[in-house]
């Protein structure tokens, strides 16, 4: 064989032999071509990992709406969010209209079933009559509301447990005793007193000076006027018009004016106690609603429920 033979088969092995890839072949991206360095991670060019397939996940089902309620059930709701028995005086909420009313009922099943004679004259004797109040007049003055004319069916009686609860809850007992006992006083003395004047000037004769005279009509009265300023107008005004409307058709009887009077007067003193109650009111929510607040702001004890005396209707009327 010759040399050009020789060289000829050398080219042909040579070129049919497989190459083995370079280095930089190696470091380069199979894609793009770029040229990759060792070690360094998530280099420019290279081919981003396809990110896994989430797996498919079931489409949330909603929960069918809960059927309203029905209408009675929403009204049944609201009658139970009134709370009306709060209207009524119980012996931890309101101690001194409790006890005070508790009273109140004894005397009138004394007055219906004890013997006429013994009534009369314990009434007598708790008249605040002229007579009665220039002998004793702190005597006469605390007894005398410790009756009811009428009975406890009537109108100031059923007024008397709504109203002084009422009064009770927003500025407590002591001061609720307070206001009977300021419209008791003070219209008792305002209707005898012109009573005394008159049979001294001899205008009337000397057995007014011993006029049957008790009860709880004239702590109502001013109680009602206390009352109203601490309602809301569409409550307050109604009110108002109602009890006075009543009062003044009273007087306009003109069946026992001495008394009718007093009643207006006594309803006129409740309404002047309005910047009072409204500061007392205010006092009693503050203190209700800090904490550690003593709770004796609401309540008041046994031995003033005779002091917060309540106005009086005349006898004659019952």
């Amino acid at each position: 064989m010759n040399r050009s033979t020789t060289a000829t088969a050398a080219a042909v092995a040579t070129t049919m032999a497989p190459t083995a890839p370079s280095a930089d072949a190696a470091r380069k991206d199979p894609q793009t071509g770029t040229v990759l360095l060792d070690g360094v991670p998530r280099q420019r060019g290279a081919t981003a990992v396809p990110p896994a397939p989430r797996p498919a996940t079931t489409p949330s089902v909603l929960a069918p709406p809960a059927p309203s309620a029905p209408p009675v059930s929403r009204a049944l709701a609201r009658l139970r969010s009134l709370r009306p028995w709060r209207l009524l005086p119980t012996p931890t909420g309101t101690p001194f209209t409790f006890g005070y009313a508790a009273v109140l009922t004894v005397t009138a099943m004394v007055t219906d079933y004890a013997d006429p004679s013994l009534v009369h004259a314990l009434q007598q004797g708790s008249s605040t009559d002229v007579a009665h109040l220039i002998r004793e007049p702190v005597l006469v003055l605390l007894a005398s509301a410790l009756w009811m004319a009428g009975g406890i069916a009537s109108p100031y009686a059923i007024g008397f447990v709504l109203v002084l609860t009422a009064l009770e809850r927003r500025i407590g007992g002591l001061r609720a005793a307070g206001v009977f006992l300021l419209g008791h006083v003070v219209a008792t003395l305002a209707t005898e007193v012109p009573v005394g004047l008159s049979v001294l000037a001899g205008d009337l004769p000397d057995t007014s000076l011993h006029r049957l005279d008790y009860g709880i009509s004239f702590g109502v009265a001013t109680s009602v006027g206390a009352l109203a300023g601490l309602l809301r107008p569409w409550l307050r005004w109604p009110l108002l018009v109602a009890f006075g409307s009543m009062v003044v058709g009273d007087l306009l009887e003109f069946a026992d004016p001495m008394t009718d009077w007093g009643h207006l007067m006594s309803l006129a003193i409740g309404v002047s106690t309005w910047p009072l109650v409204r500061r007392w009111r205010r006092a009693c929510t503050a203190a209700a609603s800090s904490p550690g607040a003593p709770t004796a702001v609401h309540t008041a004890p046994t031995h003033d429920t005779g002091s917060g005396r309540p106005g009086r209707v005349a006898a004659r009327r019952s």
